[in-house]
This record gives structure tokens, C-alpha cells and sequence, in this order.
């Protein structure tokens, strides 16, 4: 059982995101299959994608960063020094890489920290389901609107196809 990419970045659009950038990861396909003809801007690293965010949030824009839960590792310097401190949201897409699931090896330590790393650095965070997607969608952006703080929607493979 699956959310449709097109539905899930429905949601995201009817939360009022509107600037897309990030780093691929095969667990999101059908979101940036369905992102590029919205403009999707892809970043060479995932703290760059927090960086053109911030830029994006800064310019009046609601952004939206997507990338691999190892890229949420490289990311948390630019979140804990500049979001979280300056208040400045971005939606995190992040896909759950090794979680509760057969990965490759490089992903096995971060698919079983990821949710521990979030909480450590306060970053409020829903694992989404197929039957909760649009109210994960709605509290993330909720958290991003009214706290002003960075929150993240963890996918696990095969939830969004």
C-alpha cells in the first residue's frame, strides 16, 4: 500500500510549500518524478539544499528540502546553527534508508538512529503512513508555519510510489 507522488505533493502545495530542492534518493522517485515539472531545484550536497531553503524561506517562500536520511547527517550542522537558531522552517522529506528493513550496509546505522537524531536536535518529525499521510502533512507544516522551525516527514520504501 502506497501514496501516489502526485497526491503526496498535493498535500505539500496545499500547505502552501512552494520551493522544492534536494538531493535524490531511489525511496522518493515518484515525489521528484512528480516535483520536476514544479520546478524542483536538485543540490549537490543536502546542507546546500538547506541552504537555498533558508534562501527560499528568507525571500518569502515556503520551502521544502528532500533527501536521504544520510543526508540529514550532513545537514545537521546548516539545521542547528542556522534554522534552528534564526527560526527559519524547512520541510524536510527525508527517506528512511536501513529502517526496520533489509539496506545496504552503509545504510543500517542511520536507518536505526534517524528518529533518535531528529529528537536529539528537537526537529519535530512524523513517519508517514498510508492512511496518515495528509495529517502527517498537516502537522509538519503546521510545526514549520506556526513555530517557525524545521520538521520532517520520514518515508519509509515503497510508501510513496
Amino acid at each position: 500500500m502506497s501514496v501516489p507522488g502526485a497526491a503526496f505533493v498535493g498535500e505539500l502545495k496545499r500547505h502552501g510549500f512552494d520551493f522544492f530542492t534536494g538531493v535524490p534518493c531511489s525511496f522518493l522517485t515518484a515525489i521528484l518524478d512528480r516535483l520536476q515539472a514544479e520546478g524542483y531545484r536538485a543540490a549537490v550536497r543536502e546542507d546546500v539544499a538547506i541552504g537555498l531553503a533558508a534562501g527560499a524561506y528568507l525571500a518569502g517562500r515556503r520551502p521544502v528540502a528532500l533527501m536521504q536520511n544520510s543526508g540529514l547527517g550532513v545537514s545537521l550542522n546548516a539545521l542547528a546553527s542556522l534554522n534552528l537558531i534564526y527560526r527559519i522552517p524547512v520541510l524536510l522529506v527525508v527517506s528512511l534508508r536501513g529502517y526496520q528493513i533489509e539496506d545496504a550496509p552503509e545504510h543500517w546505522v542511520m536507518g536505526e538512529i534517524t528518529p533518535r537524531l531528529l529528537e536529539t536536535v528537537r526537529i519535530p518529525y512524523r513517519i508517514v503512513g498510508e492512511a496518515t499521510y495528509v495529517e502527517d502533512c498537516a502537522v509538519m507544516a503546521r510545526v514549520c508555519r506556526e513555530e517557525r522551525l524545521p520538521a520532517a516527514l520520514l518515508i519509509r520504501r515503497g510508501m510513496v510510489a
